[in-house]
């Protein structure tokens, strides 16, 4: 950062550090503990979607990668658009098989800045559940690098559970990178593994 830089506030971004989606599964046991939500076995990637060769052939070697253990049982990815013309990707493993969700996603976030589509990346969602059917999602920003719950209230309108998602970052500030600007929780409407 120079000097200039310096002078008039500005920042370099903080570099996406894919690694913290390892950090997860052990968050899931914090979450379970502090407020009894488990995980759902369900997580997704959104990006932006490109056209061009280059671009459908990655999406074509994700799912290959992914539903390799189709035929041992392992349940295809899907992918979909929402009403914003961004695309999604949905994983789906046993809901006691954070690690194999974590290694997916890890592995299609990977997959897609290493084809030079990282700056595509918006985010990725672990999906969660408590015993009373709310939803809840620990959201990875890709390009702040940070963490933060989503918990949309249930029904149709599209409101959120902030003392939720208060609480939730109280219980999981020492096991993840929690997103510290609030205005940088976006809500998630309709994503898929939520």
């Amino acid at each position: 950062m120079g000097l200039l830089d310096a002078i008039l506030g500005r920042s370099k971004p903080v570099r996406p550090d894919l690694d913290q989606l390892f950090a997860v599964p052990s968050a899931a046991l914090t979450l379970q503990a502090a407020t009894g939500f488990t995980p759902t076995g369900r997580g997704s990637v959104c990006f932006a979607g490109v056209e061009g060769g280059g671009f459908a052939r990655l999406q074509e070697d994700v799912r290959e990668l992914l539903d390799a253990d189709t035929e041992r049982g392992g349940i295809p990815v899907e992918f979909s658009r929402d009403a914003y013309g961004y695309t999604w990707l949905l994983a789906t493993h046993p809901a006691n098989d954070t690690a194999g969700l974590v290694n997916d996603l890890h592995a299609v976030n990977t997959m897609l800045q290493d084809g030079g589509f990282g700056p595509h990346l918006l985010c990725s969602l672990i999906g969660f559940r408590d015993a009373e059917g709310r939803a809840l999602a620990l959201v990875y920003l890709y390009k702040r690098g940070t963490f933060y719950p989503f918990a949309p209230l249930p029904g149709d309108a599209e409101k959120r559970e902030n003392q939720l998602e208060l609480q939730v970052r109280g219980a999981l500030g020492d096991d993840l990178r929690v997103e510290k600007d609030l205005s940088r929780w976006f809500p998630a409407w309709g994503a898929p593994g939520l």
